[in-house]
């Protein structure tokens, strides 16, 4: 069993996220989370730092917030799909509840989306779980 658990989390550590978040509460307590279960962890506290990261770092997938300083989540998602072409999946984690912000973000290609509110940490997790291989 506990090869077994040191393989799951060798697997995990591969996987990146990319968290873009500025509330730094909310960021480090999402990536303590995020490394408490095995991920490596990348964090953007603002667009222009998410926008540089996406293209350096090579992320499994982005936890994305709507409102950031610099460029927005909005635009973020919209530069991440259509002018770089980015694949990975990307959830967007907003307090933004407006059912057009939330057609807004999933016509511009979000893979999912999270009233922040309505979701803790470990849920956040479970999602994430589905756009990843078994």
């Amino acid at each position: 069993m506990r090869f077994k658990l040191q393989f799951i989390m060798a697997d995990l550590k591969s996987l990146k996220i990319l968290l873009i978040e500025d509330d730094s509460f909310l960021r480090e307590l999402m990536s303590e989370k995020l490394r408490n279960a095995g991920y490596n962890v990348i964090e953007a506290a603002d667009g222009n730092d998410g926008l540089k990261k996406i293209q350096t770092e090579n992320p499994s997938l982005v936890l994305l917030d709507l409102i950031l300083p610099g460029i927005d989540g909005f635009d973020l998602l919209r530069e991440f799909r259509k002018e770089l072409k980015i694949e990975v999946p990307i959830i967007v984690l907003s307090n933004l509840g407006n059912k057009d912000d939330i057609d807004r973000v999933m016509a511009a290609g979000a893979n999912d989306y999270l009233i922040k509110a309505h979701f803790t940490p470990t849920d956040v997790l479970e999602r994430m779980k589905k756009f990843f291989p078994k």
